[in-house]
């Protein structure tokens, strides 16, 4: 491996004063070792990182996966922060690999899968291609829009937790974070059709997907004659009535860009409802980095799956939760007349954590993942205290949030 790119990135870094911190420095350092590491190992862009198995082993996915867009992401966003080219023709490479999802319709993941990677490259090079695959993606996307419930179907099915039901329009509060593919769509097309349809789920979720604390249900699924709720429920989170700490980031991220793109108050107040329910919740802890839920163990919540407490003596936080939570704070400060300089403060203090030695993967090391200890579903055992290819593309991202503040 040649190192006088990294040398000099990192003389670069030392060397500047508008980089001083030295946090940051480290991090940009890491993630250029970690990321070539990892496109030196990994030749092949039909077998995309994801994250390691329970046995600490490789963890790969097709480009059908919902999570097959984060690694070229993570590409783009190293070759941004780091200048490095080798990373910039890498992203080319992966990103381009996955130009037939453009007409997957099989969930709602579109935006997960083309955004964060034909997005970022449209972004950092206007190339008319990129722009018409994502364009594609976004009708690809639509077709799971239903007018009568105003939603986009996230699954094609979800089992119950009674084992006994299975119901056919599920809408998880991840889909928030596919709706920012929808207005790309419309902006560069001129088609007021996908942002009409991302607005009108975005009302849907506000209506139907939050209690009065502004805490988040998981999956509502709805009676699609009636357009009412049947059922709210979990999936990956402890009980149905807690809240799954991605869950809370995800709408946290979702309804930022909704205001950015919409101008809509009723977005930026949503945001800043559950960024307060974030920042104030009694469960999490000093560092800002959450459990996986913030009701794991208390009292008057009952776990939906078999939870064995003695089997988690140190209950696993989520790192991919706290950088999407740092990167949407970020944003959030740009918009906030009240308590701008609360959540660009939090945010800092969120990536300051997960720039330690805790959260940080040392250089060569976690099969060359930035982050470490994520929780992917801890009720199915996957994915439990291990790196996630998310959590990295969200960490990158809030570097380079906290890069353009200073």
């Amino acid at each position: 491996m040649n190192l006088k790119p990294i040398i000099f990135t990192c003389l670069f870094f030392l060397g500047n004063p508008l980089f001083a911190q030295k946090f940051f420095n480290k991090a940009v350092l890491t993630a250029e070792i970690q990321l070539n590491n990892m496109v030196a190992k990994e030749t092949n862009p039909s077998v995309i990182p994801r994250s390691l198995f329970n046995d600490g082993s490789f963890k790969s996915v097709d480009m059908y996966d919902w999570t097959s867009g984060f690694f070229a992401g993570n590409l783009w966003y190293g070759y941004e922060l780091s200048e490095n080219n080798n990373l910039k023709q890498e992203a080319i490479k992966w990103t381009k690999a996955l130009e037939p999802i453009k007409f997957y319709t099989e969930n709602h993941d579109l935006g997960f899968m083309a955004y964060c990677s034909f997005g970022n490259a449209y972004r950092l090079t206007k190339e008319t291609y990129y722009k018409d695959v994502l364009i594609e993606a976004a009708k690809s996307l639509a077709t799971r829009y239903n007018p009568t419930v105003k939603a986009i179907k996230s699954w094609n099915d979800f089992p119950a937790a009674d084992s006994v039901n299975i119901y056919n329009f599920p809408v998880i509060i991840d889909n928030m974070m596919n709706l920012e593919l929808l207005f790309f769509a419309s902006r560069e097309s001129g088609n007021p059709y996908f942002k009409d349809i991302a607005i009108a789920h975005a009302n849907t979720t506000i209506k139907h997907h939050f209690r009065e604390d502004y805490s988040t249900y998981h999956v509502v699924c709805y009676d699609t004659l009636t357009a009412k709720p049947i059922v709210k429920e979990t999936n990956q989170g402890y009980a149905h009535e807690s809240a799954w700490a991605r869950g809370q980031a995800w709408g946290l991220y979702g309804f930022t860009v909704c205001y950015r793109e919409t101008k809509d108050p009723q977005y930026l107040q949503q945001a800043e409802k559950i960024a307060q329910f974030i920042i104030n919740h009694p469960n999490l802890p000093k560092d800002g980095v959450p459990y996986w839920d913030y009701h794991v163990n208390q009292p008057n919540y009952t776990p939906v799956f078999n939870y064995q407490p003695n089997q988690y003596p140190v209950i696993p936080r989520d790192a991919s939760a706290a950088a999407i939570t740092s990167s949407a704070l970020f944003e959030l400060s740009k918009y906030s007349k009240e308590s701008a300089q609360l959540y660009e403060d939090f945010a800092i203090k969120i990536l300051k954590s997960l720039s330690k030695k805790q959260y940080l993967a040392k250089p060569q090391t976690n099969h060359h993942f930035i982050l470490k200890h994520s929780v992917g579903s801890l009720p199915h055992n996957k994915e439990v205290n291990v790196p996630l290819v998310y959590a990295d593309y969200y960490y990158l991202e809030a570097l380079l949030r906290y890069q353009a503040l200073k």
